[in-house]
């Protein structure tokens, strides 16, 4: 009776409730990436679960040992007295030996990137209108440039030079040393700020921007503007493109592995001024639309001390080189045009000299940074390929389960859609990348702190994250840096996101 007229109530409100009277069919329901994390989880820990039995038995087995076992224990190590004083000494100096010869940690205390001022600023409208004022544009170029931009990925709020923002443009030497030092100068003040470091204590300098080398070097106008010390190790590095950041860690790295307690300043940026192009090569028209204004400073140290302040330790630094390929080295190539007008020209081929050069840096730096679960089921899809079925597809790494945070250069939208494809990676490990790519442009080799700065503005950098930074750039170089975060990373004061990190992500409508 009553369920009848509960039966009724339930009509009565419009509500059927209906009972299912089997079982859902648990087989189809399980989530094959459940069984993956299962098994990733399983021969990771491998060592540990086979550990932990012996352990056991050990516990047990000393459980047994009555007063009587342990004093005759004693006696025998008594009567072995010189054997016990022998081993303690070798043990001794193999703890010495290894603590004053393995490698010093390097430690990221802090970076900062360079906020362009607002007047600097670029919209779609202001750009093709300044474009066709100009003059040095046919209609087939204006139109390209359009498309270009629409498609890009990049936002209303990217930066150029202000030498790019008079009519007619004034690119010079003048104006590209002011770029060069606004952009500089400006991350640099604000890492002091922050880091409370002295600019004497630097004891290495590496600076790095591809198409602007004036004499003196860059890293002396930094020398000069901050009176560093007369023995600082400094370095310029020039032509080696987008991925030039990385190498300039690498080579702070190298540099701070020999030369102890010492602090090391990189600075990345790129100079646009007088890499502004005037003619109508569709090729050489591109990076007109995706490069912007930016540049980063980092602040790198091997001291002990350092670490409890720092932000994060490097792991690997791992390089690729494609410049033996004449198609690889001439795909980013700065030349003339018909017209004699200078500019960086862009292969057809980019892409597919891109993905090869990838391919090759993820093969070596997979075994430094995959578990080892990956790596077995890559090398036992590799046999069975060569030895049963040429058909097999080849099995595509998991590198979700080695990083949790992915750093790609933000060199346009195609460079960011590729990655995300190729390594089957989720829409929230390539935002950064896109935020970075929409709200500053291309800043080349600097794209890649921007992007790190992201992720610390949105609270998502936990302690012992690892952290995958991959850059591509002309020669042809793919380069990847893995960091470890050493704490829950809050973003530095003056982040380039403070004021606007609140709007994103913004939806793209590509």
């Amino acid at each position: 009776m009553m369920n009848s007229e509960e039966d009724n109530n339930s009509s009565s409100n419009g509500v059927q409730i209906r009972q299912s009277r089997r079982l859902p069919d648990f087989l189809q329901s399980v989530n094959l990436k459940y069984v993956k994390l299962g098994y990733h989880y399983l021969i990771s820990h491998l060592l540990t679960l086979c550990l932990v039995p012996l352990m056991a038995a050990i516990v047990v087995e000393a459980s047994r040992l009555s007063v009587d076992d342990i004093h005759q224990l004693w006696l025998q190590l008594q009567y072995n007295l010189v054997s016990v004083i022998v081993f303690s000494a070798f043990l001794v100096f193999g703890s010495t030996v290894y603590i004053m010869t393995r490698p010093r940690s390097v430690y990221l205390v802090d970076y900062s990137c360079y906020l362009p001022p607002s007047h600097l600023k670029v919209k779609y409208h202001q750009f093709m209108e300044h474009s066709t004022l100009t003059g040095d544009f046919d209609e087939s170029s204006l139109e390209f440039q359009r498309k270009i931009l629409e498609r890009s990925g990049l936002g209303e709020e990217t930066s150029v030079p202000e030498a790019m923002h008079y009519l007619p443009p004034r690119p010079s030497m003048a104006a590209a040393r002011q770029e060069a030092e606004q952009v500089m100068f400006g991350a640099l003040d604000t890492l002091f700020a922050n880091t409370n470091v002295n600019p004497r204590d630097i004891g290495i300098l590496v600076v790095n921007c591809s198409l602007f080398n004036p004499t003196p070097s860059l890293s002396s106008m930094i020398v000069n503007k901050y009176k560093l010390r007369g023995n600082i190790r400094s370095f310029n590095l020039g032509g080696m493109g987008c991925s030039a950041g990385v190498i300039a860690v690498d080579l702070a790295k190298d540099m701070l592995l020999v030369h102890r307690n010492s602090y090391a300043i990189v600075v990345s940026t790129e100079n646009i001024t007088q890499n502004w192009y005037f003619g109508n090569k569709k090729s050489m028209l591109i990076p007109n639309c995706l490069f912007r204004v930016g540049g980063a400073a980092v602040l790198l140290s091997n001291k002990s001390a350092d670490r409890r302040r720092s932000k994060y330790k490097l792991v690997h630094v791992v390089r690729t080189h494609c410049g033996a390929d004449d198609k690889a080295f001439k795909c980013v190539y700065q030349e003339q045009d018909d017209a004699g007008k200078t500019g960086v020209s862009l292969s057809k081929d980019l892409m597919a000299i891109a993905g090869g050069a990838l391919k090759t840096n993820i093969t070596t730096l997979g075994p430094l940074v995959l578990p080892i679960s990956e790596q077995i089921l890559f090398f036992v899809t590799l046999v069975a390929k060569k030895l049963f079925n040429a058909k097999i597809k080849p099995y595509i790494p998991d590198f979700k389960l080695a990083f949790d945070h992915f750093c790609i250069h933000a060199g346009g939208r195609a460079v960011i859609d590729e990655l995300e494809k190729n390594l089957q990676l989720l829409p929230v490990h390539a935002e950064a990348s896109r935020m970075t790519l929409h709200r500053f442009g291309n800043t080349s080799s600097s794209s890649i702190w921007y992007e790190l700065a992201y992720t610390e503005a949105k609270g998502r950098m936990r302690k012992g994250n690892r952290v995958w930074q991959i850059a591509f750039g002309s020669g042809f170089k793919c380069n990847s840096a893995v960091w470890v975060a050493l704490g829950n990373v809050k973003p530095s004061p003056n982040s380039p996101w403070e004021d606007c990190i609140h709007r994103y992500p913004v939806q793209l409508n590509l």
